[in-house]
């Protein structure tokens, strides 16, 4: 039998590890991998669902929040046209995109930043990308290329970047979407023109260190730094190839040809172990073998059509040589690595027959995954190399936009302080996930 001072001891430290919170500071969260750390989250939800701690007024846009230091930041479009719309031919909008910081406690509103912005993309209702929140500083991308650094307890602008007067950069069809990397002094950036598909800037001036690349558009997919062969690789995965290069200087250390049709290229890189996984549209895919001496990779196969992953708006995980992830086809679908075995499919977290472009974002929390189906619903489930289980669901948000004819909402959540932070085209909200 424990002395009672050791009982104590372990029962006062459990409640410490249980109490730990954790920020989400960017896209996919504190580490970039989409994985939500806290302890102390409920297992199912509450009768009538969890508790919404705060609802404030939002405008439009697809764009995640950021949650550190007891604010919340996210930006949006202000606009008094109608941008519900696909707009593939590419009319012009003109509204204001806007930073926002929020108290994480209340929602209220701390303070804004704003500018006038044309919009002349596809799917037109706001800026894409969740700012990057550091060093006391907030990087926000709009949907138009304007990059703007703030101070994130003023709003004020340190400094600020135009990607189409800066770098003669044009806008592709569904906006700049690729989320920017702090690393180390540099702010990377997917800005596109000639040379300078990525740019790094120092993050606290704002002054190039240096660019890198081209591509006929700059893409979708965020930058991602991996390590492996014995160096730190900056993956950039873009129409026409995906390449590494040295995240310190932009030299590159290879390249391979890859195509998705319409440029819609839009996940970034998956690891699992030595693998490297890619997929877009339509049905394209691509699985490299990562050097274990040297930055290189090599060709194991690609497009493997309908049995492999290519998502359109969800970023894949990867767990112990499974790769699990949502098709353009709007289904849940488990790939086995290297081989491109098809384990399984389903629609269900989504709908009950599979809607073109389903989305449910989702992360891992310990043994289950937490998903936002682009109905409002948060979705408690697990997912293995024997199939999907939904483990519990509530309706949270109302979907605010449109897309192939049904409503939907399509913006990542925050996770963070056993909480969620959900938007969509007019409110932010703050859902209580803690275990009672």
């Amino acid at each position: 039998m424990k002395p009672p001072l050791v009982i104590a001891a372990i029962w006062l430290l459990s409640l410490a590890t249980a109490a730990r919170a954790d920020d989400w500071p960017q896209w996919m969260g504190p580490q970039r991998d989409n994985v939500w750390r806290e302890a102390g989250v409920m297992d199912r939800f509450p009768p009538g669902g969890p508790a919404v701690r705060w609802r404030t007024p939002v405008a439009g846009g697809y764009a995640g929040p950021a949650v550190t230091g007891g604010r919340v930041y996210l930006m949006d479009y202000v606009t008094a046209e109608n941008v519900k719309v696909d707009n593939f031919d590419r009319k012009t909008f003109t509204g204001v995109e806007r930073v926002l910081c929020l108290d994480e406690q209340s929602g209220e509103l701390k303070w804004k930043h704003e500018y006038p912005v044309v919009y002349g993309i596809s799917y037109p209702a706001g800026p894409r990308c969740t700012p990057t929140v550091d060093g006391g500083r907030v990087y926000a991308l709009g949907a138009e290329g304007n990059l703007t650094c703030l101070d994130a307890s003023t709003g004020a602008v340190a400094w600020s970047k135009d990607f189409h007067a800066d770098y003669n950069a044009k806008t592709a069809l569904w906006g700049y979407a690729s989320h920017p990397l702090v690393d180390g002094n540099n702010l990377i950036c997917v800005v596109g023109g000639e040379g300078s598909h990525c740019v790094a800037f120092d993050k606290v001036t704002g002054a190039e260190r240096w660019r890198s690349l081209s591509a006929p558009e700059q893409g979708y997919s965020p930058p991602t730094i991996i390590e492996a062969g014995g160096a730190r690789q900056l993956l950039l995965l873009r129409p026409g190839a995906l390449s590494a290069v040295d995240p310190e200087s932009g030299q590159e250390y290879w390249s391979h040809p890859y195509e998705a049709t319409s440029g819609s290229i839009i996940m970034s890189p998956v690891r699992a172990g030595d693998y490297l996984y890619v997929g877009g549209y339509n049905n394209k895919s691509l699985l490299l073998n990562l050097a274990r001496d040297e930055p290189a990779a090599q060709i194991v196969w690609r497009d493997r059509g309908p049995s492999a992953i290519s998502p359109v708006n969800v970023q894949p995980l990867a767990d112990d040589g499974v790769l699990y992830g949502f098709d353009q086809k709007g289904v849940l679908r488990a790939v086995e690595l290297p081989d491109g075995h098809k384990l399984w499919e389903t629609s269900q977290p989504v709908s009950e027959r599979p809607a073109y472009s389903g989305t449910a974002l989702f992360v891992r929390q310990q043994d289950r995954v937490w998903m936002f189906v682009e109905t409002g619903d948060l979705v408690i489930g697990r997912v293995s190399r024997a199939g999907f289980e939904e483990l519990d669901r509530a309706h949270v948000i109302q979907p605010t936009n449109n897309a192939f004819g049904r409503d939907v909402v399509w913006s990542m959540p925050a996770f963070a302080n056993r909480r969620a932070y959900i938007r969509n085209d007019q409110e932010c909200i703050c859902v209580d996930l803690s275990a009672k």
